[in-house]
């Protein structure tokens, strides 16, 4: 994937965006200098970008976050250095925004300084297996909400359509339809397929472009 400066992850509850935000942030981390992942999910809490701090340290990956995630407080609040993300142009950030349209209303903070500088994607990260996203209208309905929130317009999707550690290439292959789907009603690109490490050799040579990931665990 070729990435811009700024690459931001939007989509339902549960659709996997911090799970992509990590691995987006390695790979990254592989080719530039100055990366930064940003977790502005201030709605669920239950995946937390910081749980993956100990790896982003040893990889010299920022982690931009509220000084209450992961911690015991249920206190929605925006991270201390959060215009650091338009501010600082030298570096490289992958959002995690939260879940929805009210998730979304975080990034409206930063949404004109985003748009003036015009060095982003913004992509919504759809799965066909969650219950409120089953199809493409119901996609697209999310989608269109929080463009709405966010006063940003989507420019691609990703296709994370996964069961988590039960998905296998037979449940990826039959999500391609949906995704294409979403791909026409919505008029953007399905920018990236992703799935779980151990099927990426059995799809590269049918999905491109694919990226396989390691999968987040949560600390118990």
């Amino acid at each position: 994937m070729n990435y811009k400066r700024l690459t931001i992850l939007c989509g339902h509850y549960g659709s996997g965006k911090t799970n992509i935000a990590v691995n987006m942030a390695f790979e990254l981390a592989e080719q530039r200098k100055n990366v930064a992942v940003a977790d502005l999910d201030i709605v669920n809490p239950y995946f937390r970008s910081k749980d993956s701090d100990k790896e982003f340290e040893e990889k010299g990956i920022r982690l931009i976050c509220s000084d209450f995630a992961s911690s015991n407080v249920d206190l929605p609040s925006m991270p201390a250095d959060l215009y650091s993300i338009t501010d600082d142009k030298e570096l490289t950030v992958v959002l995690d925004i939260g879940g929805d349209d009210r998730g979304a209303l975080a990034l409206g903070r930063l949404s004109e300084l985003i748009k003036s500088e015009n060095d982003y994607e913004m992509l919504m990260v759809i799965n066909k297996f969650r219950p409120l996203t089953p199809d493409a209208d119901s996609t697209i309905e999310v989608m269109r909400e929080i463009e709405g929130a966010c006063g940003i317009p989507f420019t691609g999707i990703i296709n994370n359509s996964n069961l988590a550690e039960e998905t296998t290439a037979e449940d990826v292959l039959s999500s391609m339809k949906y995704a294409d789907e979403v791909s026409q009603k919505s008029g953007l690109p399905v920018a990236l397929t992703t799935v779980k490490e151990s099927l990426y050799d059995d799809l590269k040579d049918q999905i491109s472009p694919l990226m396989g990931m390691v999968l987040q665990k949560k600390p118990i």
